[in-house]
């Protein structure tokens, strides 16, 4: 079973995806920047782990996001189901390790 997806096509998907998370990235990094204002300013301990909370799940909305990307890649590329059973194993054992 192989699907007929044009590169282009597929390409230009991926590099959609791409500038989405370098959009959330530098939004996380805005919220880190105002995390250390907060702390420089001496707001309370509460405030910036609540904070650090936050941008904590957006890195980690990140990460999924990149790993879903992944998966979609190895499923367009594979020719056949022993194909994807195996990127499958692959993610799964990247989701174990870093997830």
């Amino acid at each position: 079973m192989t699907k007929n997806i044009p590169l282009d096509a597929v390409q230009e998907s991926e590099e959609a995806h791409r500038r989405k998370v370098v959009t959330r990235l530098a939004r996380i990094e805005g919220q880190v920047r105002g995390i250390q204002g907060m702390i420089t300013d001496n707001c309370s301990c509460e405030q910036v782990a609540l904070q650090l909370t936050a941008a904590r799940r957006a890195l980690d909305r990140a990460f999924y996001e990149m790993i879903a990307c992944s998966l979609n890649s190895h499923v367009e590329a594979a020719g056949d189901m022993d194909e994807i059973r195996a990127s499958t194993k692959d993610l799964a054992r990247l989701l174990a390790k870093f997830g």
